[in-house]
């Protein structure tokens, strides 16, 4: 390659974030040029349980059927006393809104080597293995603000040698320490938590009293986390201090008495036999977002962009969020030409979504270890309480994930016009095509669509035309009934998804309409088309 190579897309970091944004654009048939310092994927396990929202993400860019030979459900979360006495459970089924388990259980590496594996398969992508990126840096024009390409700087492995590329948008998945935060000049927001954390890997063909779910001990002097993540695998999480080691003769009666809850170990060396310590390593679990997403044509993704203490297991699925969120729009700006400010939504869509879930962790966080006082004691007995209260843990058991914040592809409305549906993502049933069960998804594909439960007006037929969206009454998909039921309790006749299957907007219930096409069309609109067609104009609504 060229000393100074363009690409439209830069992705710094080929972690699962920014492997799986790299596939999403490829799906909308955006090229990109991710850049890696490491040669190889990280050995170790990091990330070990994604949500349904997630494996709805896995199966867009074609991996799910492989992710679910490599995961396993979990039936869900307790809240343990010192005692090991449940306090309250949070059950997770196997099927949740998105057609797959609520909690899924796996190994990070297996997860990496799919992405890679599907990364190699699409000619979009490109992967440079072995490289540095040592600095970011856009033009700027009299107000300081950023303009044109961004020129990425990076050097290859033993070399000493700039080499340059640029981009028309750079993405930063490159993790906790990111540069490309630096360069945007970005900075933490503390969400005060702040706690050192040994988080032990372990392969053993011992027995184990597990429940097939996550336990989290409630104990403000020896807090843990434990679970199960494959056949013969578990991960044991103990708030203990920096000096204190688990592996090596002085360590092994601290670990045996840690884990005796859940396995029984012998006194001596020899249980290293059946009982492998994979990993240990000290983490430092804090809660912070950055405080600016964007600038310009440069964006961050995943822990560049917020950090989540672990114990909701949100951390790797926010980030595969935001790549979902951004791809599609970041590919309808460079590949159609749509308005340049739809950029604006990803951080206005995604930062207080990432708020919510990080002060849900740390909640969970802080019930577990929040002190040694009455107080403390206090709110653990009322959690307790609570959750004996009928419906509640039921409540909780729900979906984590929020509805987006309204705004300009998020139209929020009155609950009597089906507020509750827009910023929400659409159900994903089995459904019938070509005479074949099949996922939701695999029919809408990646664009935009118009789900209706009524014959579609002149005017959602004029939308769906516009958007190059097909329209899909649900009578016609064969499903069990979960979408027309879904639309029935939103109060709408019909929907606009965007090709995240997040609902736009809404025909309210009896109207025939989508009220106000021109909050949102001038977004959307593009100067070109693939085929270089002229976009069709969005039909100006005349209800109020």
């Amino acid at each position: 390659m060229s000393a100074a190579s363009r690409r439209p897309v830069v992705i710094i970091g080929a972690g699962p974030v920014g492997v799986t944004a790299a596939l999403l654009l490829a799906r909308h048939g955006v090229p990109s040029l991710l850049l890696e310092r490491h040669r190889g994927i990280y050995p170790l396990p990091r990330a070990v349980v994604v949500d349904d929202e997630v494996r709805r993400i896995l199966q867009t860019v074609g991996i799910h059927e492989e992710f679910a030979a490599i995961s396993r459900p979990a039936r869900g979360l307790r809240l343990l006393n010192a005692r090991h006495r449940v306090i309250a459970e949070f059950a997770r089924s196997r099927h949740g809104h998105h057609g797959f388990p609520q909690t899924s259980m796996f190994d990070q590496p297996e997860l990496e080597r799919l992405l890679r594996d599907a990364l190699a398969r699409r000619p979009e992508c490109e992967l440079w293995g072995g490289v540095e990126v040592v600095s970011v840096t856009q033009g700027t024009d009299a107000s300081h603000g950023p303009t044109g390409t961004v020129r990425v700087t990076f050097r290859r492995e033993g070399s000493d040698e700039e080499e340059h590329v640029w981009a028309d948008a750079v993405l930063g998945c490159d993790g906790a320490g990111s540069l490309t935060r630096d360069a945007i000049g970005a900075a933490w927001e503390d969400l005060h938590f702040e706690e050192s954390w040994r988080v032990i890997d372990v392969r053993t063909s011992r027995p184990v009293r597990t429940w097939e779910g996550v336990d989290q001990i409630c104990c403000p002097t020896q807090p843990a986390t434990f679970m199960r993540l494959g056949e013969d695998r578990y991960r044991w999480e103990f708030r203990l201090a920096d000096d204190e080691a688990l592996d090596g003769p002085g360590g092994l009666e601290q670990l045996r008495e840690l884990v005796a809850p859940w396995v029984d170990l012998p006194s001596d060396a020899s249980c290293s036999d059946d009982f492998e310590v994979v990993r240990q390593a000290q983490y430092i679990f804090r809660a912070r977002l950055a405080d600016r997403w964007r600038r310009g044509r440069v964006f961050l993704l995943g822990d560049a962009a917020h950090l989540t203490p672990p114990f909701i297991g949100q951390g790797l699925c926010a980030g595969l969020r935001d790549a979902y969120n951004l791809t599609w729009k970041l590919a309808r700006v460079i590949q159609q030409g749509a308005d340049d400010r739809m950029l604006d939504t990803y951080e206005r869509e995604r930062k207080p979504h990432a708020r919510h879930l990080i002060r849900v962790a740390v909640a969970v966080g802080w019930a577990m270890t929040g002190g040694q006082d009455r107080a403390a004691a206090l709110r653990r007995a009322v959690v307790g309480t609570a959750c004996r209260i009928p419906g509640v843990t039921a409540a909780v058991s729900r979906d984590l994930s929020p509805a987006l914040t309204a705004g300009p592809l998020v139209r929020r409305r009155p609950w009597l016009l089906g507020r509750g549906l827009a910023g929400t993502f659409c159900p994903q049933p089995w459904v019938i095509a070509d005479g074949s069960r099949v996922r939701l998804d695999d029919v809408l594909a990646d664009s935009f669509a118009v789900l209706t439960a009524v014959p579609p007006s002149p005017q959602m037929t004029a939308v769906a035309a516009a958007l190059g969206a097909p329209t899909i009454h649900v009578d016609d998909l064969g499903d069990d009934g979960t979408l027309a039921t879904w639309l029935v309790r939103g109060r709408a006749d019909a929907v606009l998804l965007r090709p995240d299957r997040v609902v736009l907007d809404t025909v309210p219930a009896g109207t025939g309409s989508f009220p106000n096409t021109t909050a949102w069309a001038s977004l959307l609109h593009t100067a070109r088309r693939t085929t270089h067609a002229r976009p069709v104009p969005l039909p100006r609504s005349t209800a109020p």
